[in-house]
């Protein structure tokens, strides 16, 4: 048998090498590779997860406000079914002639006593009334116009009679106050 040539042995070797060396070097590049492309799904991530918090939040703040917004408005068709009855009692007690207050006393201290009892609930539940006195300037944000009519000794856009009173429902209007308005030109 013939013995190897100590060139091919170590042309064997240094191939050897150069190959282990170019296995190491894309061994390096695919694990650097994998490296970015875990940083980059970490990144994706992270964003989705921030992203989740912020919607998380959101939602959070949200039904608060609608949770508040159900406790402060929620009864306000109940609230505006009621104001009839207020304008009834209210009707009734002022179309009582001092006669029929005497003949009646006990009849009508009860409706004043409901109708004080209404408006304790009204403001308990956030209702307060809108009170326009004649001679107040008519705001449309507040006051519903019936009627306009020239009346002496007004200027235009003065109330000249109160018909209904208005409500609020905390910062809302329930009803507006239904007002006659002077519509003098000057």
């Amino acid at each position: 048998m013939a013995e190897p040539k100590n060139d091919d042995f170590l042309d064997d070797i240094e191939q050897a090498e150069a190959e282990e060396q170019a296995i190491s070097e894309e061994e390096i590049l695919n694990e650097d590779a994998e490296l970015e492309a875990l940083r980059a799904e970490r990144d994706a991530l992270q964003d989705k997860f921030m992203r989740a918090l912020a919607d998380a939040e959101n939602a959070r703040k949200r039904s608060e406000k609608d949770r508040r917004e159900a406790e402060n408005y929620g009864g306000s068709k109940l609230a505006r079914d009621m104001l009839p009855v207020y304008d009834n009692m209210k009707r009734a007690l002022g179309s009582a002639t001092d006669e029929q207050k005497q003949v009646s006393a006990a009849l009508i201290e009860g409706i004043q006593l409901t109708l004080r009892e209404l408006v304790n609930v009204f403001s308990k539940h956030g209702i307060t009334p809108i009170t326009p006195e004649v001679g107040d300037k008519f705001d449309p944000q507040q006051h519903e116009a019936m009627f306009e009519a020239p009346v002496p000794g007004t200027k235009a856009g003065e109330i000249i009679q109160v018909s209904a009173e208005g409500f609020m429902l905390h910062d809302r209007i329930l009803r507006p106050a239904q007002v006659g308005v002077s519509s003098n030109p000057g």
